[in-house]
């Protein structure tokens, strides 16, 4: 019986973060929301609850999917499949249009072109389905999971807008 190799890129999707991995499977990123009076704070990762406020009245709502570069570090030797066959790779963190960072990656653009606060957009890695797919926000192949080129999972990473 043939075994696939693990991957380490993969997300664990559970019945809270689903829209989330739904909506990037279809090419778009969503955030999270406060919904307080007096709050109204965005946070990503995805959390139950505000971090700012400790509000539950929290919604998805759609990002821009615009970002600036806010720090970087090439990424040499990475021996969890399927991270070695990338390297080198930019890992990131991003400063999202909405407000909160967000830990990502870097692509199409050589390392000595990054810059700090250069502008980004959002474009998503579809993995887990065979080959990885890139999907273009509003160019999503469909609903749910599968709708990024027959991957399982879509992952958000940025490039030069």
């Amino acid at each position: 019986m043939a075994r696939s190799a693990a991957r380490f890129d993969l997300p664990e999707v559970d019945d809270f973060t689903r829209p989330y991995w739904d909506a990037a499977a279809e090419g778009r990123l969503l955030l999270r929301r406060c919904r307080a009076e007096g709050c109204g704070a965005a946070h990503h990762y995805p959390r139950e609850f505000c971090p700012y406020c400790w509000s539950e009245d929290v919604d998805w709502e759609p990002a821009t999917g615009r970002a600036t570069l806010y720090t970087w570090s090439v990424v040499h030797r990475n021996d969890l499949p399927p991270f070695g066959d990338r390297v080198p790779y930019v890992a990131a963190v991003v400063d999202l249009a909405e407000g909160p960072r967000m830990m990502t990656e870097i692509t199409d653009c050589p390392e000595p072109e990054l810059r700090i606060g250069m502008p980004l957009v959002v474009h998503f890695r579809g993995v887990g389905g065979g080959a990885d797919v890139d999907l273009v926000p509003g160019e999503g192949g469909g609903g749910g999971n599968g709708g990024a080129g027959g991957a399982a999972v879509a992952v958000p990473v940025f490039r030069p807008a």
